[in-house]
């Protein structure tokens, strides 16, 4: 099997350290390139890929593919520069405006573009899952997606929470903003029958726990997913990359990758 090279934008913050890192142990990925804010380029070299940090996006070309875990801005200017190389692209920069999203999606015209909000292969499993359970239980059934995170975590529900939501509004047929309930106090009164509930936990260093509730009369069905390690979503995301090298253009998501949707 060849070696594929790939370049690394957003490489000094935490998921590229990460992604350097891991693809650094690997006998199979190249990092060509590790693209970086002006603020960080320079001559600083990033270990443990031992490449020095750029901010040059014409450093693209010696690439297969990039991975990109940047800001909205820099997301948009690497997927242009990406399109214009015909070079595939996986991303999980969250916080685009749709003005931002419009250029991305012409870019994917152009090129395989992979997003993804959670590189974690286990995630997108329970999201599969949770949108077969939704659906297989129908009308009858109460839905809550619980998530807990370290104590420093800033918003609440979790991206990836609202995603196993959106995978449960989906099985049943529901728009998950007009069904979501983000949080309860006081005289609230009963349930209603298509509403999603969050619930959020916030303490120490939990990495991150998933866990969505299906209850019916008589039963109830929890599906949990618990990250105990970070690297997790590095190795996603470099097994993402992995994948996307030859693929047609047109924007793809994890599920394509596991289940071929």
């Amino acid at each position: 099997m060849s070696t594929i090279r790939i370049a690394v934008i957003g490489a000094a913050g935490r998921m590229g350290s990460s992604i350097l890192e891991n693809a650094a142990a690997r006998d199979d990925l190249e990092i060509s390139t590790a693209i970086v804010s002006p603020d960080h380029s320079g001559d600083s070299i990033l270990s443990p890929a031992e490449v020095e940090a750029t901010d040059d996006l014409d450093t693209l070309a010696g690439a297969d593919v990039a991975v990109d875990f940047s800001a909205p801005s820099a997301f948009v200017d690497a997927a242009c520069r990406c399109a214009e190389l015909e070079i595939p692209l996986v991303s999980g920069t969250t916080g685009l405006t749709a003005e931002q999203w419009a250029t991305v999606d012409e870019a994917s015209r152009k090129i395989a573009l992979l997003y993804a909000a959670n590189f974690s292969v286990g995630i997108n499993l329970l999201a599969n899952l949770v949108q077969r359970a939704a659906s297989g239980f129908g009308d009858a059934v109460d839905i809550e997606i619980f998530e807990a995170h370290h104590r420093h975590k800033v918003d609440a529900p979790s991206g990836t929470a609202k995603l196993l939501a959106r995978a449960a509004a989906k099985g049943r047929n529901l728009d998950l903003d007009e069904v979501a309930r983000w949080s309860r106090e006081g005289h609230t009164g009963p349930r209603s029958d298509d509403e999603i509930g969050f619930q959020v936990l916030r303490g120490g260093d939990i990495v991150g726990e998933h866990t969505a509730y299906f209850c019916v009369d008589g039963e109830r069905l929890e599906l949990t997913h618990r990250a105990t390690d970070r690297g997790i979503f590095a190795r996603g995301a470099l097994r993402a990359a992995k994948w996307i090298v030859g693929r047609p253009a047109g924007r793809y998501e994890m599920s394509d990758m596991l289940f071929g949707e």
